[in-house]
């Protein structure tokens, strides 16, 4: 999954948003050449103008303004997604959540709307109508997540993840000198007591749930380890001054962290009542903003029951072939029963288990696959390769829990730094059948998978490509449906490209790792509509998609802590699936992948159905 990590008018994904101030714009639009074995970018796949009226310089004018305005309060509202963004104004500030806080935002979203609806967004250039319900979508969740679903006041999650990311934000890049980052840093955790007291204040345990607060309780000292990590060793090359604010901001911190956890376990855990499910009204709502997508919830139910089955169908198919001939292999035959065909696929899987990492080796193994994920890439030609450096790392201990892996890219405005593919290590509490569960579902194939998915050619490939489309706005309201679809699509890409050499077992890897990407779809809505029980959940994850205990364990948890961010793996996908079919109808012997690939990337991770728009010269709505 992709992930940043900050407070924002947005409902998009687990990750949240970037802002950057529009007169930085300019540096959006430099693109730096690529490297000499990145590959020459592709000629863009020509498409036609769209037959719509020329636009209203006027109408451009003035949502440009808007644009200006509301990065810019955004920004204002949310230092720590400033930060990350590359926008340092606010660096040494913290997101304010106490009332008056939510008060500002609040006003501020609604004059911001109001000001968008009185421009004539039909008369608008079809890049600004794209922005335009990108931002319409984006201030609408703004103000529903704040008066109705208020995340503030039941889910402590927010609060962490602000702590958290705003020393990390500071610190896991050298975007500034260190003494002007520990500064910074300094200056924030010296307002984090603040933060912890507006959790305290905010939270209704009534309304809280349970597994939210128990999450948060494990991770709330991991802020602790970001300090002890980036800060911590770094006291002695600091002036005398400067290290001692810094030490007594540490001190303070650690106290508060020690406060706050205290109210964690004696106060907010015991008294957590909230249900975690959020209902059928809330969900589809939720859904709508996080999905910019023609799909409704039954129709991505239905969709994602077929693929279910389609796909199962081919994995038999694989297993037919991998097992004839071998000694103890099950009945296979033409016409499988259910029972049969369960059977099949998993003694196949069993080929694929077998060869996995060590206990301590994931990360290892991660970097090498990323390797041979790139080298396939440059040999195929496939897409333009980036320029900017990836590090395959142990995830921060303050944002485990949700996720095995993420990828974290550096802000738009952020040039030429790192990017972050993070992977959350086996607990070290772990008994050796937890821990073998675990490398059984992430076995070599399913490394490479995951690389692709988080690297190349997936989220950092993407993110790379993205940052470089000039409207600002795109950048900062940046879509998850886009992003986590792109990934998906690129695993079956490399499959049918025949990555390591068309093994059958990596194909029916990447098959069953698909199957987790449909299972999340329906597990989303399962629990959060239809009340599914766990066993409902690990039925279809264990049994259906063929997941591991310690997999499917985690992801229960993950449904419970999250709503419709799930569903934007399959949606994405699908949607990035029809829209490479429709421009191979379209452009026939002339279609060429690589130049597609790149057309797609080039246009800053809309909504995939505004890509489409743009390449098919479709209406924009």
């Amino acid at each position: 999954m992709a992930r940043i990590v900050g407070f924002f008018p947005r409902l998009d994904l687990a990750m949240q948003p970037r802002h950057l101030a529009l007169t930085l714009a300019v540096a959006l639009a430099a693109c730096g050449a690529p490297p000499p074995d990145s590959g020459t970018p592709a000629p863009a796949v020509p498409v036609q103008a769209a037959p719509a009226p020329a636009p209203d310089a006027v109408a451009d004018a003035a949502f440009g303004t808007l644009s200006a305005k509301a990065l810019d309060a955004w920004m204002r509202l949310s230092p720590v997604g400033a930060t990350q963004t590359g926008d340092h104004r606010f660096d040494t500030a913290l997101d304010d959540l106490s009332a008056a806080g939510r008060k500002d935002a609040l006003d501020a979203n609604r004059a911001l709307l109001a000001e968008l609806s009185a421009i004539p967004t039909g008369k608008l250039s079809r890049e600004n109508q794209v922005d335009a319900a990108i931002l319409r979508n984006a201030l609408e969740s703004s103000l529903w997540n704040s008066e109705v679903m208020q995340d503030w006041a039941w889910n402590p999650q927010v609060y962490n993840d602000l702590a958290g990311g705003a020393i990390y934000g500071l610190m896991a890049r050298e975007f500034a000198p260190l003494p002007e980052r520990i500064a910074a840093a300094t200056a924030r955790m010296e307002k984090i007591p603040a933060l912890f007291a507006q959790a305290r204040e905010n939270l209704d345990p009534a309304r809280v749930p349970k597994i939210h607060a128990e999450t948060v309780a494990k991770q709330n000292r991991g802020i602790l380890s970001i300090v002890a990590t980036f800060i911590t060793p770094h006291l002695g090359e600091l002036p005398g001054e400067q290290a001692e604010r810094t030490r007594a901001a540490i001190a303070g911190l650690e106290k508060a962290v020690a406060e706050h956890q205290q109210w964690l376990e004696g106060t907010l855990v015991p008294n957590a009542q909230g249900d975690f499910r959020i209902g059928a009204e809330k969900y589809d709502q939720k859904l709508k903003f996080a999905l910019s997508s023609s799909l409704s919830r039954a129709e991505i139910r239905q969709r994602a029951e077929a693929e279910m089955k389609r796909v199962r169908e081919t994995m038999y198919g694989i297993a037919q072939s991998v097992l004839k001939d071998r000694p103890g292999a099950p009945e296979m035959p033409a016409q499988p029963t259910t029972e049969q065909q369960q059977a099949a696929i998993e003694a196949a899987l069993e080929l694929a288990y077998a060869d996995h990492p060590a206990r301590d080796a994931v990360v290892e193994d991660a970097k090498a696959s990323l390797k041979v994920a790139t080298d396939f890439v440059r040999a195929k030609d496939l897409v333009t390769l980036a320029d900017s450096p990836v590090d395959v790392i142990l995830m921060p201990e303050f944002q485990r829990g949700v996720a095995v892996a993420y990828c974290d890219s550096p802000g738009p405005l952020d040039k030429n730094l790192k990017t972050f593919y993070a992977i959350s290590p086996i607990p070290e509490d772990w008994s050796d059948a937890q821990a073998e569960s675990f490398l059984r579902e992430y076995n070599g194939k399913m490394i490479h998978l995951l690389s692709i998915h988080e690297g190349i050619p997936g989220h950092y490939l993407e993110g790379w490509h993205s940052a470089k489309f000039p409207s600002v706005l795109r950048g900062v309201l940046r879509s998850g449906l886009f992003a986590e679809g792109w990934a998906v699509y690129t695993e079956r890409m490399m499959q049918e490209q025949g990555y390591l050499d068309n093994d059958p077992l990596f194909h029916l890897v990447q098959l069953k790792f698909y199957l987790r990407t449909i299972a999340n779809a329906l597990l989303d809505q399962g629990v959060h509509v239809d009340g599914w029980s766990r066993e409902q959940a690990m039925q279809l994850m264990t049994r259906d998609a063929f997941q591991q205990e310690s997999e499917a364990a985690g992801k229960w948890t993950r449904a419970q802590l999250t709503s419709a961010q799930l569903p934007t793996y399959f949606v994405g996908a699908q949607e990035h699936f029809d829209l490479r079919e429709a421009m191979q109808k379209k452009l026939g012997d002339k279609f060429d992948l690589k130049a597609y690939h790149d057309q797609v990337l080039s246009f800053g991770a809309p909504p995939v159905r505004y890509v489409r728009a743009l390449m098919l010269d479709e209406s924009i709505h």
